[in-house]
């Protein structure tokens, strides 16, 4: 028995990975953001870069929950300590 597959088993198939791939590669951006960030930047916003880390690579496996986590650090805590790392001590 042969099996055939046309385009859109393909097309579903890509969509499918994509989609299944997205909140694992979220999870890795965040997580790669947190560790290039310095310490210093860390300091000055009273955040612990470990907790960050643990938190973002120990959910990633949860989809749900990982993308929460992610989400969280890339919206809120990413873009205070962009802003200290540029000089706004503010942030």
């Amino acid at each position: 028995m042969i099996l055939a597959y046309s385009v859109g088993d393909y097309a579903l198939a890509v969509v499918a990975v994509t989609i299944g791939f997205a909140p694992v590669g979220v999870s890795v951006w965040a997580l790669l953001d947190a560790a290039r960030r310095p310490s210093w930047v860390w300091a000055m916003a009273d955040r612990d870069r470990t907790h960050w880390m643990a938190a973002i690579l120990f959910t990633a496996v949860i989809i749900g929950l990982g993308l929460v986590v992610a989400g969280y650090y890339l919206t809120r805590v990413r873009s205070t300590l962009a802003g200290i790392e540029e000089g706004n001590l503010d942030a």
